[in-house]
């Protein structure tokens, strides 16, 4: 696999002499690790796979956005670090899966803008509006690049690990078959309830009241 050509840009598994993938073993099994680069935005995105993509049943798939606060530091303020561990733990669960790790910080806003949101929701403003005040988009993620690597990978029916319809329907649209979803609701605290509650009720999340 070298180049994919998608409306999104061109996705490049760097695989020269020596390829970007490599064995990864994790507390939650012996992954391969596979880098892309999105040329159109020059960062570099994770396939982790475990097991063989090819079955009778959809692939069991985690698309998550990157997340330092909360995959790197344990921050309590959302829940991307749990759900991080929850996938992986499923995926290994099961036997085999695929995680897709996406350099979409923040909700596609980057890390600057979203501390600065952090300050805004510091001071009372939810997740929603903090963004909103930044004359920012409340979410600006693409999933294209996601469709360009699971293609790439040859996965087209998948078992969706998410609470988030508008990235299902942003997969069809680039021809992914989502099967079904699989509700991901994990790491619900005193520090980011409210933000869960903004997400399901002024963000379309599939979260309920009861689950919080």
């Amino acid at each position: 696999m070298n180049v994919i050509n998608s409306d999104g840009g061109v996705v490049l598994i760097e695989n020269n002499d020596v390829p970007s993938e490599a064995k990864l073993p994790t507390e939650y099994g012996d992954f391969l690790i596979r880098v892309f680069h999105e040329e159109s935005t020059g960062l570099d995105h994770v396939a982790l796979t475990l097991g063989d993509m090819q079955g009778p049943d959809p692939v069991l798939i985690r698309v998550h956005s990157e997340c330092l606060t909360g995959d790197a530091f344990g921050s309590r303020r959302c829940d991307c670090g749990p759900q991080l561990q929850a996938a992986l733990r499923a995926i290994s669960d099961r036997g085999w899966g695929c995680l897709l790790y996406l350099r979409q910080e923040g909700r596609g806003i980057g890390l600057h803008a979203k501390i600065q949101a952090y300050h805004l929701q510091d001071k009372g403003a939810d997740t929603l509006d903090a963004n909103l005040m930044l004359g920012l988009p409340a979410d600006d993620r693409d999933y294209s690049i996601a469709s360009c690597m699971l293609s790439a990978l040859d996965i087209q029916e998948v078992s969706l690990l998410t609470n988030n319809p508008n990235k299902v329907e942003q997969l069809r649209t680039h021809q992914i078959n989502v099967v079904e979803t699989v509700p991901l609701i994990v790491g619900v605290g005193e520090h980011n309830r409210d933000y869960l509650q903004t997400k399901g009720q002024r963000m379309g999340h599939n979260i309920n009241p009861s689950d919080l």
